[in-house]
């Protein structure tokens, strides 16, 4: 899918949280400047969340309460070689019932991360539009990921 501005990603967040219950996690990957705060942001907005949503980027992570008693954790681990004790933060969100995580550059703690996450991938096109692919991964032992994510939207899929 093109995203082709700040708004739309905005807007793409704000539906597909629309449709996501928690808990769930989603993983977004994407190099600096792709709009993967961008997204949640407008994540953060169909939550019914109105605090300022940033990045987490030197606090590793911020949460936010919706109005319904969701709860919103968003990291960001690009600043972490080793997770250290964030990886025992990491997996409470995961586990919590009432919790929807996002987490930003996953890589040190990919195998905290569970096999039901939804992966969205978020490519800077060279003509600054993005190119957004979602997927989850399998549950099997394959490496190919399954076309069919656990939480995405049917309007999202390709």
């Amino acid at each position: 899918m093109k995203i082709a501005s700040e708004q739309e990603m905005l807007e793409f967040g704000t539906t597909f949280a629309k449709n996501v219950k928690a808990p769930a996690v989603i993983e977004l990957i994407g190099d600096v400047g792709a709009g993967k705060t961008t997204f949640t942001r407008g994540f953060a907005s169909g939550l019914g969340i109105e605090s300022p949503v940033t990045s987490p980027s030197f606090t590793v992570s911020k949460s936010y309460a919706a109005p319904d008693g969701t709860i919103l954790t968003h990291y960001d681990f690009y600043r972490l070689g080793d997770p250290g004790l964030m990886a025992e933060d990491l997996e409470e969100s995961i586990n919590s019932e009432n919790t929807i995580t996002i987490v930003e550059w996953g890589n040190s703690i990919e195998n905290i991360l569970p096999g039901s996450r939804t992966i969205i991938e978020i490519r800077l096109e060279d003509d600054g539009s993005r190119e957004v692919t979602i997927k989850s991964p399998n549950t099997d032992s394959s490496t190919e990921p399954s076309t069919e994510p656990s939480i995405a939207p049917k309007e999202f899929l390709s």
